[in-house]
């Protein structure tokens, strides 16, 4: 039986580069051999607490050291880190604590008042990060090196964000995170040994954990951490630290574009990542003006650790378009109204995303039904539409689950966006779907107005009139200061949903 650990990604970089930088935050920095120390300090504390091989421990920590020593701890313990998304609230996070069956949360202060309250209510036990963990593994006896586990072991369980209902637990083996981390590193992003990573992306997220935090050092390089974003104050980091590799979300790349031009100095950056969302080709185009830097967009989701595509290097780039699957990935389009079997479709054709490869999770938590919806002829279901082009570009148009039927036409969001977002009024917008007795559903779409302009509902609807077919353009149109933001950084377009639905 093959065995393998997540950990070996942080305890072969102290083996083999142990005085190399690893981790920078704020005045800290800490080299590869420091942190594995740590780490191994800490898993030494975990296993005094009962934690054994297979037992689900609960991390919930914001981007600062505390994270990456605790999640690899966990690892080398031979526990599956359960991370806990920091904005849900107490009876969320207890959902999330029951549902893995964790037996411990490892907890930021920051946290302490959602996390401890979930915790006492179930009553699983409470660890501070920080001065109480710290002082646990001072007097642990520390562990000489990882224990190993089978490949196909659970290592982490991705918590879904719920918008189909509740959260459900996505989990990732050692192999699925080991084998994308690498893949990233070497096939897809040419990432090397001397860049130096901004990781400001969640990493309680599948993207910043595996593509900032993982990725990164499986290839030996610095990551920079920066707690909470702002857009102004991660430049000025970027310029500082010398970071030349970004990783963001739309949301992201929209806020560095608009603060770009009152900065004193500009990164030099050599390698940005987009991933968690489409991203808007006018925001890539403000973003490559600015910061003279080409942006790589991705695509992933939980349930496949999570990258499946990228634009690669190799491949060439295509924007609007997610580039070509990973190293050993499959990724196709079937046809989305057949359901019990995968019907795959030639390029051109619009439907239903399917994965299948090392990427793909084992399934979802004690919910096999679940799991046997999502996973058919060995094919992942992703529940996005999109095409395949003759080059093997795909490009996603929508979620299944966001299209508006208006008047019996489909209408894709993510087109009218598209289209919104090239007005110069327009800062950020999201297309949503809202009921409407005469037509089933009318457009709706929510602007946050570039600063300083002035354009009114009307004038923005006149305008897209020329650019959108007469059933696609916005019939309706609200403002808002900014967009409701999940936990990683993706608009809610449920919440806009219930927010302007009459």
């Amino acid at each position: 039986m093959a065995t393998l650990s997540l950990a070996a990604i942080l305890a072969e970089n102290a083996r083999r580069r142990p005085s190399k930088t690893a981790l920078v935050e704020g005045e800290l920095r800490l080299t590869f051999a420091e942190v594995w120390e740590s780490a191994l300090a800490q898993a030494g504390a975990l296993t005094g607490l009962g934690v054994r091989p297979g037992d689900r421990v609960a991390l919930m920590a914001p981007n600062t050291a505390e994270f990456p020593h605790a999640y690899y701890a966990i690892a080398a313990a031979g526990g599956v880190v359960v991370p806990v998304h920091l904005l849900l609230s107490a009876s969320e996070v207890e959902h999330v604590l029951k549902d893995s069956g964790a037996t411990l949360l490892l907890c930021h202060p920051a946290q302490e008042a959602t996390g401890a309250a979930a915790a006492r209510a179930l009553g699983v036990r409470v660890v501070t990060l920080g001065a109480e963990f710290e002082k646990l593994a001072q007097a642990a006896e520390p562990l000489t090196s990882y224990v190993t586990r089978d490949a196909d072991d659970p290592a982490v369980v991705f918590y879904t964000s719920g918008t189909t209902g509740v959260p459900k637990g996505a989990v990732l083996s050692h192999f699925n995170l080991v084998m994308n981390a690498t893949v990233n590193a070497f096939d897809a992003n040419d990432i090397r040994p001397d860049d130096i990573a901004l990781g400001a992306l969640p990493l309680f997220h599948a993207f910043g954990q595996t593509v900032s935090l993982n990725s990164t050092w499986r290839a030996g390089a610095t990551l920079v951490l920066l707690p909470r974003f702002d857009a102004a104050r991660a430049i000025e980091l970027m310029v500082a630290e010398g970071v030349n590799t970004f990783h963001g979300v739309p949301t992201m790349y929209v806020a560095l574009a608009a603060a770009a031009a009152g900065a004193a100095a500009l990164p030099e950056l050599r390698l940005c990542i987009s991933d968690g969302a489409s991203l808007p080709v006018a925001v890539l185009e403000r973003f490559e003006a600015a910061f003279g830097a080409r942006i790589y967009e991705g695509y992933g989701l939980s349930e496949t650790s999570p990258t499946a595509t990228v634009n690669q290097p190799l491949f060439g780039t295509r924007a609007g378009t997610i580039g070509h699957p990973l190293w050993g990935v499959d990724v196709e389009i079937a046809r989305a109204e057949v359901e019990g079997r995968i019907d795959l479709l030639p390029p051109g054709e619009l439907g239903e995303v399917v994965i299948r490869g090392h990427n793909v999770f084992s399934g979802y938590l004690g919910r096999p039904e679940a799991t046997a919806e999502a996973v058919v002829d060995g094919w992942f279901r992703t529940g996005d539409l999109g095409t395949k082009d003759d080059d093997g570009f795909l490009r996603i148009v929508d979620r299944k689950k966001d299209v508006i039927i208006r008047g019996g036409y489909n209408i894709y969001p993510r087109e009218v966006e598209e289209v919104l977002m090239r007005h110069p009024a327009v800062a950020q917008v999201a297309v949503i779907g809202l009921p409407d007795e005469l037509h089933g559903e009318e457009v709706c779409a929510v602007v946050v107005r570039a600063e300083g302009a002035t354009a009114d509902a009307a004038e923005i609807a006149e305008w897209s009139k020329d650019h959108l077919g007469r059933h696609k353009y916005p019939r309706r149109m609200e403002f808002a200061d900014e967009m409701p933001l999940g936990p990683s950084m993706k608009v809610l377009k449920r919440e806009l949903r219930t927010r302007y639905t009459d």
